[in-house]
């Protein structure tokens, strides 16, 4: 298991194996998703992060690492999702940053968390989650939600699609 050291492990370099690290909390600015169309996420992606970091510039808030998106249930067709950043303090509570995008205060979880770097496209994503998860119940441990996604490419038109680098983590049972 790796303790994490003054470098937060959402900016840690690609990790290729299955990794286990204990993580302390960390603050977030989100958007909420409850029963969002999972169709849509890019259109969720898109419409929140231009905002989200209009938003932090406004309230003086510096963001401490990549977007990311942690899914707190999903369901075949739905989920009930954050999408946000890693900021070095918390909003005070809610803002409305434009028609219908409110933009609040969360944190990504700390505990002992699995970890693993996705190379590709997000077309893939699903099989890497599936290898993943298998990898950390071939490990013995048993993964618990809250899930989440770290987008360390940026995607855009000048970017391989197979080249973006995308991290999975998940919370591990005690």
């Amino acid at each position: 298991m790796t303790s994490v050291g003054p470098t937060p492990y959402y900016l840690s370099p690609q990790r290729t194996d299955l990794d286990f690290l204990d993580a302390p909390e960390i603050p977030t600015v989100v958007r909420k998703f409850v029963d969002y169309p999972l169709s849509e996420m890019a259109t969720a992606m898109d419409g929140t992060v231009s905002v989200l970091f209009a938003l932090l510039e406004t309230e003086g808030i510096h963001p401490t690492g990549p977007p990311f998106s942690l899914y707190e249930h999903m369901s075949g067709e739905t989920a009930t999702f954050e999408i946000g950043v890693p900021v070095d303090r918390r909003l005070d509570g809610p803002v409305t940053a434009a028609p219908g995008v409110v933009i609040e205060g969360s944190v990504l979880p700390g505990g002992t968390l699995a970890t693993i770097s996705h190379i590709g496209s997000y077309d893939r994503l699903g099989d890497a989650w599936g290898a993943f998860m298998e990898a950390v119940t071939q490990a013995g441990k048993t993964a618990e939600l809250p899930f989440w996604e770290i987008y360390l490419t940026e995607p855009g038109p000048g970017v391989d699609p197979e080249t973006m680098r995308t991290d999975l983590v998940t919370r591990i049972a005690r």
